[in-house]
């Protein structure tokens, strides 16, 4: 695990979105396509803009969320609502897109619907780009929710879990640990000093339902790299 600080987001998101690009290239090169998994909220969307312009095969790419809360796709909290108008833009709107949100009223019963459309990502995600909220989750792993264990367990062939946050609006559909853990690449990109505090106190061993975030930080398995910025 390293850390790459900088200055602002901006910075940070040339930065990564040129690794990111180079690693999608070489997937492409060695197995003839490649697969990115992406979060949601503000702070990704600079990175995006810069991916979205990558000189790369964009139509060997196959994306799709990190998580997503339970809402239309045009809601304005849909995770996929962000990806459009900000990733799949440019060269980049050649990419093929699969959402993590179907035809159903709850994501609880969804799951073997959802794990089906994300068949491309079962053999391991290429690339993984987590978020963390300054409560310590990462994906959907929320504090205190009650499908926490599942979402985390560390064995089995599931991809995604159903979750229920106790403190933040929208049920959701997020990928299992046990998914991230297959990830060839995985980078957490956070923003702010509030939240490098979190990182601080979660790199420290403690419980896991506490920081859920420690759970891709301390697991053996997990190629991880964090990019922080300071500020915007």
């Amino acid at each position: 695990m390293a850390l790459y600080r900088f200055d602002s987001n901006r910075v940070l998101a040339r930065e990564l979105a040129d690794r990111v690009a180079a690693l999608l290239a070489e997937a492409i090169a060695a197995r003839g396509g490649a697969t990115l998994a992406v979060s949601g909220g503000a702070t990704p969307a600079p990175l995006f803009d810069a991916l979205s312009v990558a000189p790369l095969d964009w139509s060997k790419v196959t994306i799709t969320q990190v998580d997503e809360r339970w809402v239309d796709a045009d809601h304005p909290d849909a995770n996929a609502r962000l990806i459009r108008e900000r990733l799949l833009q440019n060269a980049a709107q050649d990419a093929r897109f699969i959402s993590m949100k179907a035809d159903a009223a709850s994501p609880h019963g969804a799951e073997a619907q959802v794990q089906a459309a994300l068949a491309p990502f079962s053999e391991g995600i290429d690339v993984v780009l987590l978020g963390m909220g300054e409560d310590g989750h990462t994906a959907s792993f929320f504090p205190g929710a009650a499908e926490l264990p599942l979402a985390l367990a560390a064995d089995g062939d599931a991809l995604v879990a159903a979750v229920t946050p106790p403190a933040a609006p929208h049920a959701r559909m997020t990928l299992t640990l046990a998914a991230l853990a297959r990830a060839r690449h995985t980078f957490l990109h956070i923003t702010g000093p509030r939240k490098f505090e979190v990182l601080t106190r979660a790199s420290e061993p403690g419980p896991i339902e506490e920081l859920p975030v420690r759970s891709v930080l301390h697991d053996p398995q997990l190629a991880l790299d964090i990019y922080y910025a300071e500020g915007e």
